[in-house]
């Protein structure tokens, strides 16, 4: 029998969630493939925090995706392991993972953050420095010249004293308070606190943002009956 779809056991998880699960605007440039990254902390209570960030695919060329202008830059190991067909049956989920490999990814780009105790929950600004940090380290790490494995370089780290807190953010049709990180030279960063629990924080790769419109909405799959304040 093949391994089932890890997928499945993350979206029972996210039909159950205690918060609204933020996700970008459709768009005809962005996919969502329900690709997540799901954090949490548990103490003798039950959940205590709790994180979902979205993945997404890129469409440079959305009207036809064998355009070659959607296919992201790789280099030549990664297209031979991708072109690589070994000997077994792969799932079709696996086999579909793999070949969006071949597109660029707007990789954990949008964040839900909560905090049952409202108290722990991180200030904004620096909860919009972690995720983008996160980006960078993750994602960046050649263009920022960082080494393999650890490091005692933080020279690369976004500073708070980066985030501009005079900006709004679209969300479900209405603009609220914001704030932005718009002076990396590879991501741009935009957050926004929508309940004293919940915050929700956006990381975009620069060379994407000309395809992206940033702008946010309840993901489907949430059934929370709470709304963004």
């Amino acid at each position: 029998m093949p391994p089932p779809d890890p997928r499945d056991a993350h979206r029972e998880l996210l039909q159950v969630l205690a918060f609204p699960l933020m996700g970008l605007v459709p768009q005809p440039t962005v996919e969502d493939h329900d690709s997540f990254a799901i954090v949490e902390v548990k103490d003798a209570q039950g959940r205590s925090q709790m994180s979902v960030s979205i993945t997404y695919t890129l469409w440079r060329n959305p009207a036809d995706h064998d355009d070659p202008v959607n296919l992201a830059e790789l280099d030549e190991q990664t297209r031979e392991s991708l072109d690589f067909e070994p000997p077994w049956e792969r799932p079709a989920w696996l086999i579909e993972g793999a070949q969006r490999f071949r597109y660029p990814m707007l990789w954990e780009a949008v964040r839900t953050s909560w905090h049952r105790d409202e108290a722990e929950h991180s200030p904004l600004a620096q909860q919009l420095v972690d995720h983008a940090d996160h980006v960078l380290r993750n994602q960046f790490r050649e263009e920022l010249g960082l080494p393999r494995g650890p490091h005692s370089d933080l020279a690369w780290q976004i500073s708070p004293s980066a985030v501009n807190s005079a900006v709004t953010l679209e969300v479900d049709g209405a603009e609220v308070a914001a704030s932005e990180i718009d002076t990396d030279p590879f991501v741009y960063a935009i957050g926004a606190r929508l309940a004293p629990d919940v915050v929700t924080t956006v990381v975009i790769a620069r060379d994407h943002l000309p395809y992206v419109r940033i702008a946010l909405a309840v993901r489907e799959c949430s059934t929370s009956d709470r709304l963004p304040a």
